[in-house]
């Protein structure tokens, strides 16, 4: 076994391979960006070395720093994880060249899968189904289009080295294809730095359905069952879990025997994870190897309780893989969600900014929490913006979800907006609780699944109160033990009056709705009206400085309440609800801001500009393309009317908010 390794990567992946070594006795080695300087991968690593700039092609991506520093630091072996050089064959052979054992497939098998066309050659070879489609070198735009032609729309095109959903597109019809297929070709081009693409006939509600592939360097390949990733949006996967629901015996075998004799026909060593696409009669239709660790094999190492990361360790040091294929045990079930700094009221646009409040909740032998972010880190718009995997598990299905609801219900983050409520609301959903997951459940579920904001419930401003009401409770009772006043009564700040009660206002704003809450100290409790309502004597107590216990007549629930200058981020049943506390002998103005165009939602670089200054377009008109995080987002006309100037143009890197557009709209 290897005394230390280097880690090539960041982030979440990067602490997860730190987890394992650490337990096995085996030094790491991080590497990081002048961006990461300050990142938890790098505080958790045994030693760090900087490797460039924040722009991962001039950092992760730079083979040479990596190599050199795996050298310099004495590094036996490099874990690529997965994602920037985990699938680069020339990253591998440098690794090889540097006498550095790379944690990962042969070169020769990296080259066989890299290319999603070769690929399916190979595997039509091996017997291995495959969806009808064109993945041949030809690439000059007319010939596509005659090929999306022969095939039928829909069609998906997809970048040939691609991965993550980025460089994909589904076209309805011919009159959309040039468009969509100059739009994949940039961003593949962005990502990869390869704008090949392939074709395939885009089949309507499928699931997909990849299976954990692993070999060893004796020609032993196996299998650890399946996991199914079926709920996405724009191809990138949201939640996944293992096994998939409804799978048989008979199919899995199957499943598993295919993806094992793709594995052998290239010769395969490590972990690796073949992926299939299943239509609604069962039928399945190879689509990729991943030549890596997915990021979603937490949920495989829940049914099977194996640690995939130390099997990867052995198996390049040398070992034999730990089980037979009849030895690998499948025990419950296990649900992940990824949790991201998006927004899913506005398109889910990542988000970026600094975590105020990062409370995951409390891991167990059933929860577990992969993260590479903590409480104050800085979320940058330079890399993914994904904060966390939550991972459950259950002796069942029915038990998983609600232990993930239960979880996420627990799950606290404040400063960035986030996908929380999402992933519960889409958990807790009736299509996923029965099993009914396709790859268009999210699009179909839209409006169920991203409903908008609404109003706080009374409940909220309660919480509000209370906590507001017990936090200058322990203020003043703190500052009196400063003083000599410290046994006087005065000190208690419990509201006592000789001949009378204590009666204040309190009061609030939330979505440009102004609410009062009248209080009133009853003994050791308090009497409060949200609004008009009837007065509710409710008694409350801080767990801790953020959580406080609310008892009602007919109720208990506990709130966590977070502090953000004027605003409470209120956490009640599994709900965030952002509420501003007024002060009213505070004056207060009101500014009207006149944006004069179209901001930037995001930081990011502009892509394309796809209007000509001075044409008049209709609602809705794409006017031209970013790229923020490694996707591309097209802004459109707000309504109809006229593109008076551009106020960027191509190539440009722009700040949130800034104006790119001077849009002049019409009447209506």
């Amino acid at each position: 076994m290897f005394n230390k390794i280097l880690i090539a990567n960041r982030g979440e992946i990067a602490c997860r391979i730190i987890r394992t070594c650490r337990r096995l006795g085996i030094a790491t080695v991080a590497v990081y960006s002048e961006a990461d300087a300050g990142a938890r991968h790098v505080r958790l690593a045994d030693e760090a070395w900087c490797v460039g700039p924040a722009a991962s092609r001039e950092s992760y991506l730079r083979i040479e720093k990596i190599v050199g520093a795996a050298r310099a630091s004495g590094a036996q072996a490099i874990h690529p994880g997965y994602g920037f050089l985990s699938e680069n064959q020339d990253f591998a052979a440098a690794c090889a060249g540097a006498g550095i054992v790379f944690i990962g497939p042969p070169v020769e098998a990296i080259r066989a899968m890299g290319s999603k066309s070769a690929a399916k050659a190979l595997m039509e070879k091996a017997g291995v189904p495959l969806v009808p489609g064109y993945h041949g070198d030809e690439q000059e735009p007319a010939a596509l289009q005659k090929r999306a032609d022969a095939i039928g729309y829909p069609v998906l095109i997809k970048a040939s080295a691609g991965g993550g959903g980025k460089g994909m597109r589904v076209v309805e019809r011919s009159a959309d294809f040039a468009a969509a297929l100059a739009s994949c070709q940039r961003e593949a081009r962005s990502s990869f730095g390869d704008e090949r693409v392939l074709l395939e006939k885009y089949l309507v509600r499928p699931r997909h359905i990849e299976i954990q592939v692993f070999g060893d360097s004796r020609g032993k390949v196996i299998h650890l069952y399946e996991r199914d990733c079926s709920a996405q949006r724009r191809h990138q996967k949201v939640v996944e879990e293992a096994p998939a629901p409804g799978m048989g015996a008979e199919r899995r075998a199957a499943m598993g025997k295919a993806a094992c004799d793709a594995a052998r026909a290239v010769g395969y060593v490590g972990a690796g994870t073949v992926e299939f696409i299943v239509d609604a009669g069962g039928a399945f239709y190879f689509m990729e190897m991943n030549t890596r660790l997915q990021v979603e094999h937490p949920v495989t190492e829940m049914i099977t309780g194996q640690d995939l990361v130390e099997w990867q360790l052995r198996v390049a040091a040398g070992e034999p893989l730990p089980l037979a294929q009849e030895q690998v045990p499948l025990h419950g079930h296990g649900i992940e969600v990824r949790v991201y700094a998006e927004d899913p009221d506005k398109g889910f646009l990542p988000s970026i900014g600094r975590l105020a409040c990062f409370v995951p909740p409390e891991e167990s032998a059933a929860v577990r929490i992969d993260t590479g972010v903590e409480q104050g880190d800085e979320i940058s718009p330079h890399y993914d913006p994904m904060l966390a995997k939550l991972i459950v598990s259950g002796d069942s299905r029915e038990q998983a979800v609600e232990r993930m609801l239960q979880a996420l219900a627990g799950f606290h983050v404040v400063g960035v907006a986030n996908n929380i409520e999402f992933l519960s609301r889409l958990v807790g959903s009736g299509a996923f609780r029965e099993g009914r997951v396709d790859t268009g459940l999210i699009e179909r579920e839209r409006d169920l699944l991203v409903p908008g904001a609404a109003p706080a419930p009374a409940e909220a401003f309660e919480a509000a109160a209370l906590w507001t009401l017990l936090q200058q409770r322990q203020a003043a009772q703190q500052q009196a033990q400063d003083t000599a006043e410290r046994w006087s009564p005065w000190a208690q700040a419990d509201g006592w009056r000789l001949n009378g009660v204590a009666r204040r206002q309190l009061h609030f704003r939330q979505a440009e709705r102004d609410v009062a809450v009248g209080v009133q100290v009853d003994g050791a409790a308090f009497r409060l009206a949200v609004g008009d309502a009837a007065e509710e004597r409710i008694a409350a107590a801080m767990v801790d400085a953020r959580r406080l216990r609310i008892a009602a007549a007919d109720r208990t629930v506990e709130a966590f309440v977070e502090p953000v200058g004027a605003d409470l981020h209120v956490f009640l049943r599994g709900q965030r609800h952002v509420i501003t506390v007024v002060n009213r002998l505070a004056q207060a103005s009101a500014v009207e801001e006149d944006h004069a165009g179209l901001c930037a939602p995001m930081p990011g670089k502009i892509v394309a500009l796809l209007a000509a200054p001075g044409a008049e377009v209709e609602k809705g008109a794409p006017l031209l393309v970013m790229e923020a995080m490694k996707m591309e987002h097209t802004l459109c006309a707000p309504g109809r009317g006229k593109v008076r100037e551009f106020l960027c143009k191509a190539g440009e890197q722009v700040l949130e908010n800034a104006e790119l557009v001077d849009f002049e709209k019409f009447e209506q």
